[in-house]
């Protein structure tokens, strides 16, 4: 049995204010396997984004496990949930975060840069990676010539520039029309047969239909945990 990539354990987290405690996540637990594809669902204050943010070492919970790539996320410090993040994770986010007078192999470079990883070696990688999402013929483009489209690519181009084991993309069809929608979860579709493991939130029903499976997330708890046959994958 292949071992989960990622580990929840009876997960909660409880924010104060005040005198008052929300109690955002009330005992989630879940594996993730390696190449799965799977969508997070939750209407708004479901616990669906806290859960996203523990995933990607943005947060810690009150109390409960997270081990990701067989490391406990709690006995990490600071330093090296830094390094998870840039090595083991990849982020896409619905509000692209790009780097607005900046080129697209600029933006893609990034990730590297914080790494240490020299000119040479940055522009090489950079170029695969857009290549990777149909932009190689966009390399110096900046934001405010590409469509949203394009610029969500450039944006999934640099959640995989470092190579990450897990991609975790936040309502990354928020901001993109049907078409260009259908076009991002086809892509993310590819990521996942080539072994990378995609995390999405998303709150609209025909996206999570692209997805392996999907979680259900109510009042801080798993309401449901499905596989499917995702859709479009008869013609993959």
């Amino acid at each position: 049995m292949t071992e989960a990539l990622i580990a929840v354990r009876d997960v909660t987290k409880v924010y104060k204010t005040g005198d008052v405690e929300v109690r955002a996540l009330a005992g989630v637990s879940l594996d993730v396997a390696p190449g799965e594809f799977v969508a997070i669902m939750g209407s708004s204050g479901s616990g669906k984004s806290t859960l996203m943010n523990i995933l990607g070492c943005l947060d810690r919970p009150t109390s409960g496990t997270y081990s990701l790539a067989a490391r406990e996320v709690a006995r990490m410090n600071r330093d090296e949930l830094a390094e998870t993040r840039n090595e083991v994770l990849g982020f896409v986010f619905q509000s692209f975060n790009l780097l607005a007078r900046t080129s697209a192999i600029e933006n893609v470079e990034l990730p590297l840069v914080y790494a240490g990883v020299s000119g040479k070696e940055r522009a090489r990688r950079a170029r695969a990676a857009l290549a990777r999402v149909g932009l190689e013929k966009r390399l110096d483009h900046t934001p405010a010539q590409l469509s949203g489209g394009q610029q969500q690519r450039v944006a999934i181009a640099r959640a995989l520039v470092n190579e990450p084991k897990v991609i975790l993309a936040d309502e990354p069809t928020g901001n993109l029309d049907s078409k260009t929608s259908i076009e991002v979860m086809h892509l993310f579709q590819e990521l996942g047969r080539a072994g990378i493991t995609v995390v999405l939130v998303t709150h609209e029903p025909d996206i999570a239909e692209y997805a392996s499976r999907v979680i259900v997330v109510k009042d801080g708890l798993i309401l449901s945990d499905q596989r499917q046959v995702p859709k479009g994958s008869e013609a993959a």
